[in-house]
Order: structure tokens, then C-alpha cells, then sequence
């Protein structure tokens, strides 16, 4: 059986170090990259460095002294629960979908910065590449920007008493619901779909049922997004018109659900998007909520934060074999957590 990539990397630790004028033939591109990485994050000043070691092929796992730059690991994968702690990793896990080498930077941006790993103003490395190439061949060096002020720290929270920030895990998991929904679609058809997150009690006067509320009646626990049993639930319930309403706390409030909001003209936002985006960029302009929306055309997760855009994640234009595997895989897992139900702790 070949070795996955995890198992590879779990063979050497390596340290961020200079680059050497020493040049090896039928070096990998990947060895050089992060040989090279160490003096890039020191010469830009970056206060962290992010590595997509899913891809890393072998090459020993990047580990920063404590007087360099904070290193995170970016993987798609629940293999890093299995590499023991003293090894001083620290992981940041985004959805399983194919994603862009831009989508990769995207995406763990974001979720570092709701998880209050990275501030405004941070400067970020990462090492990325295409995805099942076993190579990273990309750095992308960037700066955090004042878009990502949206998620209010807990000394924001306080100042403004609102308390309404949304937990991170609650944000990973419908963005993680969102990526699934834009790259797979549902039963091999692309949909569309719309989130809105948290500050409900005001965004709930503001719309109305298109449907009997499927939601309604049940128990707060049987209706939270962080129970993946309700995964496929929510990507059935996709196929219909209107939004889901969740609070910060992942409650499911409704579904089906018109958001009465301002009409799109008093939105600047690109041209080609339609009555979802426009529908999410009004709610969260007069709340205090996150929208997500998922394009049915495109595949690409757009997050909305006071009227504007905060990141767009786009769906790589030709997926293949790639989207194939990871649906495969997926369901796979599926059909091992139903087999082998997990037990209850002592």
C-alpha cells in the first residue's frame, strides 16, 4: 500500500531555514520552495506562515523555531489529530473540496481570521499548490486587510456589548456546507443556495415563510448545523427557494425563508449577480449577521459581511478525476460511520 502524504511527513521534521547557493539535480520544486520559505517570511517580516501539507509528497514537515514566524499547516484532512502534540503543530483544517491555488489562500485566510488567528494588518506566507500534483510551487506573500475586520474579537465584543459574535466553529461548518453544496451540487445537479448567521432576533422580523418552516417544532438540538447527521438534511433542503436563518450558535431557525430587505440598487456590488447575493448583502448591511451564498452557475461561496463582498472562493473550472475522488471518499466515510457508529465515552 503507498503511503499517504501524512505518513510521509510524519517521517522528518524540518526547521524553516535560509536558502543555500547549493543547487542539487532533480531537486523537487517543493524541496526548494520551502528551503526559500524561512528567508521570504523573515525578509517581509510575516508574523505567520501557512502550508498546504496535503501536498507535500514526502518532504519533511516545516517546523518554526519560537522566535520565527507562528507555522500553521493547512489540510483537508483529520490526520493531524494522530501526529503527537510535542512535534509543535499547529493545523487549520478547511473544507474537503477542490479548490484553486487562490481558493486555498482564500478560505484558510478566512478561517484563521474568524478563529482570531491572524489580525489586520498581519503579514501572511503561504505555500500552496495544485491540488494532488505532490507539489507546492506557489508563495503567496499578503497582507490582512480591513476587510476581515467584519469578526469582532472579544474586546470588540465587550466595547460594543453586543455580544453577538459568531463562534468559529459554527462559520467552519457552513462554510464547509457551502463548499460541498458549490462543487458537488446535489444528486449531480448544481444548486444554489443562501445562509444567513447569527444576530436572529433581529434578522427574523425582516423576512417571511415561502413554505411551511420544515424546522419548526423540533428540538434545538435535532436542529444544529454542528450535528453532521443533519448534513444531508440541509443540502436536500438546498433545492428550495429562500434562505436558511441559523443562530450564532448553529440552532437552525428556518429555512425556505424571503428576506425582506432594500432592493439591489443601493448595493454596489459586481455585475452578474443575482437576487441571492443582492438578498445577502441587504440582510447583513442592516444586521449584525454573516450571509453565505452558494452560486448555482458558478459553484463559488461568496461571504457577505455590512453590504459587502469579504471574500469570494471560487470552483476550479475543471475538477475531473479530482472531484470525483473526494466525493468518492467522502462517501466512503459515510458509509463507515454508519457501519461503525461511534460509542459512548466512559
Amino acid at each position: 500500500m503507498k503511503p499517504s502524504n501524512h505518513d510521509n511527513v510524519k517521517k522528518g521534521i524540518g526547521t524553516l531555514q535560509p536558502a543555500t547557493d547549493t543547487v542539487e539535480p532533480n531537486r523537487s520544486i517543493t524541496t526548494t520552495m520551502l528551503e526559500h520559505l524561512g528567508s521570504i517570511a523573515g525578509s517581509c517580516g510575516a508574523t505567520a506562515v501557512f502550508v498546504y501539507v496535503d501536498e507535500l509528497n514526502g518532504n519533511p514537515l516545516p517546523v518554526a523555531a519560537p522566535s520565527e514566524p507562528t507555522l500553521y499547516f493547512v489540510t483537508k484532512s483529520s490526520d493531524e489529530d494522530k501526529i503527537p502534540e510535542d512535534c509543535g503543530a499547529r493545523f487549520l483544517r478547511i473544507p474537503d473540496v477542490p479548490l484553486t491555488r487562490l481558493g486555498q489562500v482564500k478560505i484558510a485566510l478566512f478561517l484563521a481570521f474568524s478563529k482570531g488567528l491572524v489580525k489586520r494588518g498581519d503579514k501572511i506566507v503561504f505555500l500552496c499548490g495544485v491540488e494532488e500534483s505532490g507539489n507546492l510551487d506557489t508563495i503567496i506573500v499578503t497582507e490582512v486587510g480591513r476587510e476581515y475586520e467584519i469578526f469582532a474579537t472579544a474586546e470588540n465584543e465587550a466595547v460594543n456589548g453586543n455580544g453577538s459574535r459568531i463562534p468559529p466553529e459554527v462559520v467552519d461548518r457552513v462554510i464547509e456546507i457551502a463548499s460541498e453544496l458549490g462543487s458537488e451540487g446535489r444528486e449531480g445537479k448544481p444548486v444554489g443556495a443562501l445562509f444567513v448567521v447569527g444576530d436572529t432576533a433581529k434578522v427574523l422580523p425582516l423576512t417571511r415563510q415561502l413554505i411551511l418552516n420544515p424546522f419548526r417544532g423540533y428540538p434545538e438540538d435535532k436542529r444544529n448545523l454542528l450535528d453532521s447527521s443533519l448534513e444531508e438534511t440541509i443540502k436536500e433542503l438546498s433545492a428550495i427557494d429562500g434562505a436558511f436563518i441559523i443562530r450564532a450558535d448553529g440552532v437552525i431557525e428556518s429555512c425556505g425563508t424571503y428576506l425582506k430587505t432594500a432592493s439591489q440598487e443601493e448595493f454596489e456590488l459586481p455585475q452578474g449577480l443575482g437576487a441571492r447575493h443582492h438578498a445577502a448583502a441587504g440582510i447583513t448591511s442592516v444586521t449584525n449577521s454573516i450571509a453565505v451564498t452558494v452560486s448555482e452557475s458558478t459553484g463559488t461561496v461568496t461571504i457577505f459581511r455590512k453590504g459587502a463582498i469579504v471574500t469570494e472562493i471560487e470552483k476550479p473550472r475543471s475538477i475531473g478525476r479530482q472531484a470525483k475522488s473526494i466525493s468518492q471518499r467522502r462517501s466512503k466515510s459515510r458509509r463507515r460511520s454508519k457501519s461503525h457508529p461511534p460509542q459512548a465515552e466512559d
